[in-house]
């Protein structure tokens, strides 16, 4: 009777670590953390900088699981609140395993690129992929000349590319191929969260990203980021049957200055209703659970540049 090896997958090494995705706003970070988590966990908004708070999405797979941290894009300060972004995102990148850029196939190379790979390329120790992603917007011909521009900016800056792969979150084409080549990037490890965790962010966290989202919806342009909310509490409702509960939410959405009050409230508090209902349907399916929901709008003045408010805020 001969000896037999047979070497199941089981027995290659169980993988397991921290992923952030990096670009300059709008280059499909957002949509790529839902597309390989396969739920809505990061806030997705057609327009830069709402996704402030670290917002982890967890990719479980047999052989590994991938946590990504999605960090706040990098850009350069021009307030206080802007620094802070800066650090936060420049510590967070040296303490992950992989990082992966992010660059449209369907936008030129352009400085806001180069400015934060630069600061890539000053991160010696930690594996970076280039990742092409919204390349259903473009032709093979220009994806290939995308693709040859992102390997030579490598070679300009120094940049060892592990991998430089072309990617649709929304065609869901090589979402999974791009955590098979993440995963071998990632240290040899058990899983770090339990299973059914999708996101470590604090409900409570999420529940503000929502609500700042619905906010901004139709006033960005008025008021691009003064606006913050903070979730006071989330309660169940007392004397309620176990079949029927209800959570209370009582939230702050706090702006710059009692000019802005007017434009997020709107005519007849038409606005803040609308904010309100929207709000509420992505608050009951991410938590499950029907919700009354209580906002109020009040004025925190210049919180982006008063470091005491800024850490009320959250920041």
């Amino acid at each position: 009777m001969g000896a037999m090896s047979v070497r199941t997958e089981s027995t290659a090494p169980h993988r397991a670590g921290f992923a952030c995705f990096v670009g300059r706003p709008n280059a499909g970070k957002s949509t790529l953390t839902n597309a390989l988590v396969g739920t809505k966990v990061a806030i997705t908004s057609n327009r830069p900088q709402t996704t402030r708070h670290t917002v982890r999405g967890i990719v479980h797979r047999p052989d590994a699981q991938l946590v990504l941290v999605d960090t706040p894009g990098l850009h350069k300060p021009r307030t206080l609140l802007g620094e802070r972004l800066n650090d936060v995102v420049r510590t967070t990148w040296s303490e992950v395993d992989v990082i992966g850029f992010c660059l449209p196939a369907d936008q030129k190379l352009g400085p806001g690129d180069r400015y934060i790979a630069a600061e890539l390329a000053a991160i010696k120790k930690t594996p970076k992929v280039a990742i092409v992603t919204k390349t259903d917007l473009v032709d093979s011909k220009a994806l290939a000349t995308q693709l040859i521009a992102i390997d030579q900016l490598g070679k300009e800056l120094g940049i060892e590319w592990a991998e430089i792969i072309p990617v649709s979150a929304v065609g869901d084409k090589q979402v999974s191929l791009l955590a098979d080549l993440l995963v071998p990037l990632l240290p040899e490890s058990p899983a770090l969260y339990p299973e059914g965790d999708l996101t470590d962010e604090p409900e409570q966290v999420m529940v503000a990203e929502l609500i700042r989202e619905a906010a901004l919806e139709g006033v960005r342009d008025e008021l691009p980021h003064s606006i913050a909310v903070v979730v006071e509490e989330m309660l169940p409702r007392e004397d309620r049957p176990a079949d029927k509960p209800l959570l209370d939410i009582h939230a702050n959405v706090y702006i710059e200055r009692p000019s802005q009050k007017g434009i997020i409230i709107g005519p007849k508090g038409k606005r803040l209703k609308e904010v309100g209902t929207k709000s509420r349907k992505h608050i009951e399916a991410l938590l499950g659970t029907p919700v009354f929901l209580d906002l109020h709008v009040k004025v925190a003045k210049d919180w982006q540049r008063d470091p005491k408010q800024l850490r009320k805020l959250g920041f």
